[in-house]
């Protein structure tokens, strides 16, 4: 049984800064691609930010330059920092990662989100 479990949302003004954190538990071999999706109301849901274990980073277009993805291998933790926040940045962030556990092939596995709110 894996679990991916989200902290760090709230509510922040614009220009404001959040840092998001995921850590991932179970029977878990090895991790090989964390990232960060988010879902506004009434939208799809859609990529935020990707980072493979040797660090590669993916960023969508709408957040380069204000997030950042890291990672801890060694915790199974993947953590999001958002600086200069805007209100299109409001949605429910979920964590994702593509790993293997014991005795199973690679799988991908979800969080279950947590809401950032970008208001005055």
């Amino acid at each position: 049984q894996v679990q991916l479990v989200e902290s760090g949302g709230g509510l922040v003004q614009p220009g404001g800064s959040l840092r998001l954190s995921c850590a991932a538990s179970g029977s878990i071999v090895t991790i090989y691609v964390m990232g960060w999706y988010r879902q506004a109301p009434g939208k799809q849901r859609e990529l935020v930010a990707t980072i493979i274990k040797g660090g590669l980073t993916n960023y969508a277009d709408s957040v380069k330059g204000r997030f950042t993805i890291s990672r801890d291998n060694a915790e199974n933790t993947v953590y999001l920092q958002m600086n200069s926040l805007k209100p299109e940045d409001t949605a429910v962030y979920y964590c994702n990662a593509n790993l293997k556990t014991y005795g199973q092939a690679y799988g991908n596995y979800w969080g279950q989100g947590t809401q950032v709110t970008v208001s005055s």
